[in-house]
């Protein structure tokens, strides 16, 4: 099926089933083609679309939705994140949204437990927790965004299992509601306890009475501790529980007492509905942590070494493997700014394999000897060929690349896709080497190309496969990868999911991992407590084929649609779409730039990803001469900022703002062009018609009765002050300057003078150009067309490519390394940076790349000086200052916030402190328009605002971006400055200074 042969469905025109649960609850059930779209696909492969969604409001709604479920036998899907890697909140069914229960309810610091709700961010919980000392200690490389329940639903263990344990472990109790819809507490329990329970004449009762009368038969038991992963295997997701169930003191005397949550974490959410958990803390980690990054030149190698690094007890082990480094340096030579490009610079030479050995300690010292000691030990084995050890900022940022892996994995463009198929399995550490030994022969000799990670110390390796889904030896391969590594998994009595669940993907071949007896009596399990099939049915247990449902198929030809942008590096436009694999780095939240719009809305909708899903589908799909002619492809964009976020922290760099712009292009081709649309598109040229009469505009536009009537014409908000024009633009007055604009050194650089430095800030062009002057350049004023930023913000991409010709014409034989272009306003250079290349004619394209990488925003040209030695700090004041700077967000995304950072920190004693920002909101004339208003400034009181509100009133603010300075502006009354002002004011001799 494809979204397109749905009904248009509207929220009053639900199905009778649905209508009926509706009228119960107080949350929203949403059935539309995008919703359904958007929830068909988690971070797996497959591709299936739910009936609907719900958004409960609160516990009693869930009991509802449970109690209406069992009476209409109506799958539920219960879903948090969507990070799931096996397909286990894919299905038909109605998708329960639980990420809205996310408060923290209780914390007993004495006892080390706190009770949460199931939608909490593991890394949010512990930001909070720290407060206090103490954390949860199982983690994911997703824990920026996943939530508590769904780490409980595949029992989550992290990097640092060796030593904090798995979600299992650390699960004290949880709450839940059972499939009659009768709330429980899963907690530990005596002997004594354990039997009081089997006889209450309820489910609950029959639950625990049924598992007693089960576990006991001596047969039973024999099957479980034959056919169940070695008990040293701590990683091991297969099926459910019921062999750590045997281990408590109700059937093997001195175990721990049975505790019930030892089968709910890791079922998948098919046995029950968690509405809440306490769970277990631990304190932080030792203080100084450092990090020993072993390069090999072979697995084989890098395999003994892990057991070596074991006996000396790290806090974590992790392998990374060749596909991650060949993908990390190839980037570094294209875009070393982005996030894999920031965390990847400690590579050594061209390893085949890294492991990453943690260790912590109360003091460096400590710290040093122990990873000296086994690093003595590799060497002396001659294991290796660097080993270099790391602390600080340095080791966070490689197990920010270490996080970033499953991203990057499908960061090679074309339809030769990353699969998830053997990535669980979990092995014996000890018997890890001839695991590998015997996995890469298996694969050489079916012709899988892959590539591994892994959470080494703990013998879980994640072997990621490389096939083409869209041919049918692809999908062959799906099917015949995973069969053939279940027989050697099974051969070692290993796992096949150690983290990540049997989901539906590797559900189909339970029987043969722990036997068909056992396999049966996880059937009698998930009966016994959901006899009707109603949560998550599919998952572990009766799965469908593990080739169905897939997100790509050889009956689907990839289009080649027309387009504007030149999407050829990535094999055109739908395979640049179909990057996204569904990580969700985009819905991380409370740090970075990616995604602002979802950082407010915390709507899936808003997320990158979303985006990424309803392109993908209607690209695909579409039956439309145009595919991009879409009404669900126009509302899942509107809320993108075009911040450029996903360019640079997506680690399979989804441009979305790139795509938001093709679209809107192929919009206007289908629909008329509202005029407010025309008028901001064609700002520049607007501009340059009112600038004669600058004092009239500005006083309609600033009149609290006048510029009420201008922003109701243009559709803007009436809380948003209207932009001032300059009085003199800057290109006027440079050319009244003469000499002036010559400096002493004889070294040249190409002033850009943009559209909105020219006519509403004339003054931070002046400064520019003084300050240059002042430190010894001569400035070229060079303004050969508008950049057309704000016509790309539109989707007027025909008009932007010719100004991006006009400019590169003009400008490619001018501007050379010695006397590069540089730019005062970041969005306007963006455009020379980074979308030129891809919209001038191929006769141009050269030169357009040449001229790009020629571009320079106004701090990197200063910071590439400074490194050059030619400014320098003796030409500033000596006086002190404090610096609070907001760094634009396509500088963030094409550059970095450190030249901004390094160049305002020129004058001595002048303290910099980056605000940790991400998109102002303003986003050019999207934070004007009345309708996104309320967002604009959601987005900016995330963490700017009350940054700018926090800094002391002697404090200088700095925002590079001239709509950033303008959301200060109106969110807080104070005024920011770029970075031209302060430095102007800072330089010795200046008049500024005098």
């Amino acid at each position: 099926m494809i979204a397109e042969e749905f009904p248009a469905v509207s929220p009053a025109a639900l199905p009778p089933m649905l209508r009926e649960l509706a009228d119960q609850i107080e949350g929203r059930i949403l059935t539309d083609r995008m919703h359904r779209v958007i929830y068909a696909s988690d971070s797996s492969s497959y591709r299936e679309f739910p009936m609907g969604i719900v958004m409960p409001a609160g516990v009693e709604d869930l009991r509802k939705i449970v109690r209406h479920a069992m009476k209409h036998r109506l799958a539920l899907i219960p879903r948090g994140a969507g990070t799931s890697l096996a397909g286990q909140v894919v299905g038909n069914g109605l998708v329960v949204d639980l990420r809205a229960f996310d408060r923290i309810l209780a914390l007993d610091v004495e006892a080390r437990t706190v009770r949460v709700e199931p939608g909490v961010i593991r890394d949010r919980l512990n930001d909070w927790l720290a407060l206090h000392g103490l954390m949860f200690g199982p983690e994911t490389s997703t824990a920026n965004r996943a939530v508590i329940g769904g780490m409980i639903g595949n029992n989550s263990c992290g990097m640092h299992s060796l030593v904090l344990g798995t979600t299992r472990d650390n699960l004290v109790s949880c709450k839940a509601i059972l499939a009659d819809g009768s709330e429980v507490v899963f907690e530990a329990l005596s002997p004594d306890a354990f039997h009081a329970k089997r006889v209450l004449p309820t489910l609950e009762g029959r639950i625990y009475d049924r598992l007693y009368r089960r576990l006991s038969d001596p047969d039973v038991r024999r099957e479980i501790e034959s056919g169940f992963p070695k008990p040293e295997i701590r990683r091991r997701n297969n099926g459910y529980a019921v062999d750590l169930l045997l281990r408590s003191n109700v059937f093997t005397p001195g175990g721990p007492d049975f505790n019930m949550c030892s089968l709910v974490a890791g079922s998948e959410g098919t046995l029950c509905l968690l509405v809440e958990a306490t769970l277990g803390l631990v304190p932080l980690l030792p203080p100084v942590v450092g990090l020993v990054t072993m390069h090999f030149d072979c697995m084989a190698d890098a395999t003994r070494a892990t057991l070596v690094s074991l006996r000396h007890k790290p806090t974590a082990c992790e392998l990374i493997g060749d596909f991650h480094i060949q993908q990390a340096l190839a980037n570094n030579k294209v875009n070393p700014n982005n996030i894999v490009g920031q965390c990847s610079r400690w590579i050594q030479g061209k390893p085949h394999t890294v492991i990453v050995v943690e260790f912590a300690g109360a003091t460096r010292d400590e710290v040093e000897a122990r990873a000296s000691a086994m690093v003595q030990e590799v060497r002396g084995l001659g294991l290796g060929y660097a080993w270099p050890l790391w602390f600080g900022n340095d080791a966070e940022k490689i197990w920010t690349l270490r996080r970033a892996l499953g991203g990057i994995n499908n960061s090679k463009p074309g339809d030769v896709k990353p699969f998830d198929l053997i990535e669980d399995c979990a092995i014996d550490v000890a018997d890890l080497p001839e695991y590998v030994e015997r996995l890469e022969a298996m694969l050489k000799r079916s012709g899988v190309s892959f590539t591994q990670s892994a959470h080494a110390g703990a013998g879980e390796l994640h072997t990621i496969v490389f096939l083409d889904p869209k041919t049918v030896e692809g999908k062959r391969l799906y099917r015949s990868t995973l069969a053939s590594v279940a027989d050697l998994v099974k051969s070692f009595r290993g796992s096949l999911s150690g983290e990540h669940g049997d989901g539906r993907m590797r559900a189909e071949f339970l029987p043969k991992m722990i036997g068909e007896a056992n396999y049966r009596l996880c059937c009698e399990v998930k009966d016994l407590f959901d006899e009707a099939a109603i949560f998550n049915p599919g998952k572990i247990v009766r799965a469908p084929p593990m080739d169905a449902a897939l997100r790509y198929s050889p009956d689907w030809p990839t289009p080649e649609p027309r387009t504007y942008f030149d999407w050829s590096r990535d094999l055109g436009v739908v395979r640049a779409v179909e990057r996204c694999n569904g990580v969700a780095e985009c819905k991380k939240v409370g740090n970075g730039l990616m995604c602002p719009s979802y950082m407010a809305t915390r709507e899936e909708k808003d997320s990158t990803r979303a985006r990424a899903n309803v392109l993908r589908e209607f690209l695909t799909h579409s039956k439309k001469p145009n595919p991009f002619d879409h009404q669900e492809i126009h509302d899942v964009m509107d809320l993108c900022l075009a911040c450029k976020g996903c360019k640079s922290e997506c680690p399979a760099s989804v441009d979305m703002a790139k795509l938001k712009a093709e679209f809107l292009q192929q919009w206007h081709d289908a629909h008329p062009v509202p005029l407010r649309t025309r008028l901001i598109a064609n700002y520049a040229s607007l501009m340059g018609l009112l600038t004669p009469v600058a004092p009239l505009f500005n006083f309609f536009a600033r009149n609290p009765v006048t510029s009420v009537v201008v922003k109701a014409a243009l559709g803007f908000a009436p809380a948003r002050s209207m932009p001032q024009l300059c009085r003199v633009t800057f290109d006027d007055w440079y050319k009244g300057q003469g000499d002036a604009v010559r400096g002493r050194s004889g070294r040249r650089v190409h002033l850009f003078c943009d559209e909105f430095t020219n006519v509403n800030d004339a003054h931070v062009g002046i400064c520019a150009v003084k300050l240059l002057v002042g430190l010894g350049y001569d400035v070229l004023l060079v303004r050969p067309a508008a950049s057309g930023r704000a016509a790309i913000s539109q989707g007027f991409l025909k008009k932007v490519k010719e100004l991006a010709e006009i400019n590169v014409k003009s400008l490619c034989g001018v501007v050379d390394d010695d006397a590069p272009l540089v730019g005062i306003e970041p969005s306007a250079i963006a455009c020379f940076k980074d979308e030129y290349p891809d919209l001038v004619s191929p006769s141009l394209k050269g030169a357009a790349k040449a001229l790009a990488g020629r571009s320079l925003m106004f701090e990197e040209f200063i910071a590439a000086e400074m490194e050059r030695g030619r400014i320098g700090s003796d030409a500033f004041t000596d006086e002190a200052r404090t610096v609070r700077v907001h760094v634009h967000c396509h500088q963030k995304a094409l550059s970095s916030i450190d030249p901004v950072v390094r160049t305002l920190g020129l004058p001595r004693n002048y303290t910099v402190t980056a605000i940790p920002s991400g998109c102002c909101g303003m986003a050019g004339a999207f934070g004007y328009e009345k309708h996104h208003y309320d967002l604009s400034m959601k987005v900016a009181e995330q963490v700017l605002l009350p940054a700018v509100r926090a800094a002391g009133p002697d404090d200088i603010v700095a925002a590079s971006g001239t709509s950033c300075r303008h959301q200060i502006a109106d969110g807080t009354g104070r005024r920011a400055r770029h970075t031209a002002e302060i430095l102007w004011e800072a330089l010795k001799g200046s008049s500024a200074s005098a």
